[in-house]
């Protein structure tokens, strides 16, 4: 749908609709920040108990109550009529000049599959046996398992992982060094022996004693809004 919109309209754009954003939140609807919040925290709150019937409920009601409020937002309703038409310009533009095939004498590039993908919405963990590929992705709602002892690691191996809700768990095998660098708005941090139980809107800074001199060695890079940290020997 994008490939005839430039970077600088999308840019235009997103500005367009993050200033209407802030007019709604100030001058229209201050309440709304609270219903997103609120919203926000009975998902999270049902997610973690969904194996229970109150869960369920709590789970329902949270993101039935988070849509409505979204979709009563001006922002989305703008951002909603903007994408239905570019949908309608690219479609009439694709009838009347059909795309061509384009040959290429260059060969295809290789392409790795990520081991962890973009994912808004629900757990996710790594497969029983992987090659590895240095992992950078964001999140959403939902908890992340990273299990290094199914691949073979590089001497040196980055994790990045920046995520809404959620815990996120990495198993290091024995003879792997780890640097960590985790920053949290609300949650707890436990790596290895070192446990943080309250970390509110902070940041943990943790280093094995022979990471940079002995190899393998993995840099792991966290941020969540509201969510757990669990490095874990295997």
């Amino acid at each position: 749908m994008f490939e005839k919109v430039g970077t600088k309209t999308i840019n235009k754009l997103l500005l367009i609709a993050a200033v209407l954003l802030i007019a709604e939140i100030i001058l229209f609807d201050g309440g709304i920040l609270f219903s997103l919040l609120f919203s926000g925290i009975l998902v999270y709150v049902g997610h973690r108990s969904y194996d229970r019937a109150f869960g369920k409920v709590v789970f329902w009601i949270g993101l039935v109550s988070l849509v409505m409020t979204i979709l009563s937002m001006a922002v989305v309703r703008f951002l909603l009529f903007i994408l239905l038409v570019l949908f309608l310009y690219n479609y009439f533009q694709a009838g009347r000049h059909p795309a061509r095939p384009v040959f290429s004498r260059e060969p295809p590039s290789p392409k790795k599959e990520p081991v962890i993908s973009q994912k808004m919405w629900g757990d996710q963990t790594t497969p029983e046996a992987y090659a590895w590929n240095d992992i950078n992705v964001h999140g959403g709602i939902g908890d992340r398992t990273i299990d290094l002892s199914h691949t073979v690691l590089p001497e040196k191996a980055v994790i990045s992982v920046r995520h809404l809700a959620g815990t996120l768990t990495i198993y290091v095998p024995y003879e792997t060094e780890v640097l960590v660098h985790h920053s949290a708005l609300i949650g707890r941090a436990t790596i290895f022996d070192y446990r943080s139980t309250h970390l509110w809107n902070g940041t943990v800074h943790y280093q094995t004693e022979d990471y940079g001199w002995k190899e393998p060695g993995v840099r792991i890079v966290t941020s969540v809004l509201s969510g757990d940290l669990e490095v874990k020997r295997i």
